[in-house]
């Protein structure tokens, strides 16, 4: 399971250091891909073969299910760790997620997310206003 919040700096080369916790449940190679709200999603592989199994589920007829999958899919990368765990992490994951300088790197149960620093603070303040809100929808879930 993931958890916790690290914050490190993205390199020159696009190169982010994953979190020590976090290196031997993503294994050897791992898939990256556009997240919800600005982040990038990081998926072991056997989680991101569970993940994709239920995509595979969707109706074809749907055209929010084909957008989706066409979307998720074709952001995703299958990248490894460099001797030092840092990830090089491809062009158009980093725009998508604005990574420019501070990257926040947090633990989400079965996956890891990358954000820059300033769209993880606007996030929490805009979370902040509302988590009781957030929390009370929880109990409509049966949480």
């Amino acid at each position: 399971m993931f958890i916790g919040e690290y914050l490190h700096a993205i390199d020159n080369k696009g190169r982010v250091i994953i979190p020590s916790r976090f290196r031997d449940e993503l294994g050897e190679k791992f898939i990256v891909t556009k997240g919800l709200d600005n982040c990038l999603f990081v998926y072991p592989q056997e989680e991101w073969k569970t993940f994709e199994n239920k995509l595979k589920q969707l109706p074809l007829t749907s055209r929010d299910a084909r957008a989706f999958v066409r979307l998720f899919f074709s952001g995703a990368a299958e990248c490894e760790l460099d001797k030092q765990g840092r990830v090089t992490l491809p062009n158009n994951l980093r725009d998508h997620a604005k990574l420019e300088k501070d990257v926040i790197t947090i633990g989400v149960s079965t996956r890891v997310e990358i954000w820059s620093k300033e769209e993880w603070d606007r996030y929490n303040e805009a979370a902040d206003l509302s988590y009781d809100d957030i929390a009370e929808k929880m109990a409509d879930l049966g949480i």
